[in-house]
């Protein structure tokens, strides 16, 4: 499949190439620029222009074949020199501003992360080197506000637009870095804020459903993981959180009991075989247990089960919640709940927490 480019990547594009435009007062339709990987890669410019007493360039976000809410949007830099040295840098419209603490950002600042900020600089100063000149820039990004809508950007203080992103430059598909790093940054957040216990859900039924049954945690502790549940419980663990709760549906906690920690369909499939003999363990008739076994999918044999009055939920919670122990290499107790399509808690490992 088809790789693509990060925000942070474009962004660094569209800077250098207002940079030397600037500088050699020349106009361009490409350039060429190093990712934080090294690689040179070459960009074409949407717009190259003369505005306010600096220049501005853009550069759309191509993000390959990776579903990325970011795809196609326009990164534009404005790029204003100055007497004295030094690259200063800011986000316009369409980046999110930092609100919040626990990002590694600075309060009040654009949401332009370590990697891309170093890599923006880096390539103006490429440009202004010799010239004795320093450089404003200021990174936009039209219809952000919207785009933000997509991410879990306003559950971590980041307002007003999306962040820029990216450690290598490079998005490989359904690897879906960005959404990765959100999940890294919202265990951070709520760690920060004195959060012991946090909730993981594959998705934002399973989140409204945990918040149900968790009511007196606070939201931040709720953090929407998707496929990457592997990802959540090691920097869960890593952040030194007291105890894990996992809400979800058969689908994705059958996989997980199997050891799958990237729950991507396309990835891993439900084992139907070890949802049989877990039937059959449950108390499960001979008839059942063959049923289960040549079930559809996970929700199909969940069905069987229930209307056989045999309980699956639980002994899957058990494992997963094992499993999940034995991912992050002990240390960090997790607690496992199923619940069904319409949010009906089925069964679980570990205390009610209320």
């Amino acid at each position: 499949m088809r790789t693509g480019f990060t925000t942070g990547a474009c962004a660094a594009a569209a800077a250098k190439a207002a940079a030397r435009c600037l500088l050699r007062g020349e106009s361009a339709t490409e350039i060429e620029t190093t990712l934080p990987n090294g690689s040179n890669v070459r960009f074409a410019l949407e717009r190259c222009e003369a505005l306010n007493g600096g220049q501005l360039c853009s550069v759309f976000k191509d993000a390959g074949d990776d579903p990325d809410v970011t795809h196609g949007a326009e990164l534009v830099a404005h790029v204003v020199l100055t007497d004295a040295p030094g690259v200063e840098l800011s986000g316009g419209d369409g980046v999110a501003t930092v609100t919040q603490p626990g990002l590694g950002l600075e309060v009040g600042s654009a949401a332009i992360n370590p990697v891309p900020r170093k890599n923006i600089v880096e390539m103006v100063q490429q440009e202004l080197a010799g010239s004795g000149r320093g450089a404003v820039v200021t990174i936009s990004v039209p219809g952000g506000q919207e785009m933000a809508k997509g991410t879990l950007n306003s559950r971590l203080g980041l307002l007003g637009g999306i962040s820029i992103l990216g450690t290598s430059g490079i998005v490989r598909p359904y690897s879906t870095a960005a959404y990765k790093a959100s999940v890294v940054q919202a265990i951070d957040v709520a760690r920060s804020r004195g959060h012991d216990t946090l909730v993981l859900t594959t998705g934002g039924r399973s989140e409204q459903y945990a918040m149900a049954l968790h009511p007196r945690l606070g939201e931040e502790c709720f953090i929407q993981v998707g496929d990457f549940i592997g990802t959540g419980l090691k920097h869960c663990k890593r952040r030194g959180a007291g105890r894990v709760v996992v809400v979800g549906m058969i689908g994705k906690l059958s996989k997980m009991a199997e050891g799958v920690m990237q729950t991507h369909q396309a990835g891993s499939s439900v084992n139907l075989q070890s949802l049989s003999e877990l039937a059959g363990e449950a108390g499960g008739a001979r008839s059942l247990v063959k049923a289960v076994a040549t079930a559809n999918t996970g929700r199909h044999a969940l069905e069987l089960c229930k209307e056989a009055q045999v309980d699956i939920a639980t002994p899957v919670c058990a494992r997963v919640a094992a499993v999940s122990e034995t991912h992050v290499g002990g240390g960090l107790p997790v607690h496992v709940y199923m619940v069904d399509f319409g949010g009906e808690l089925l069964g679980g490992h570990g205390p009610t927490l209320g």
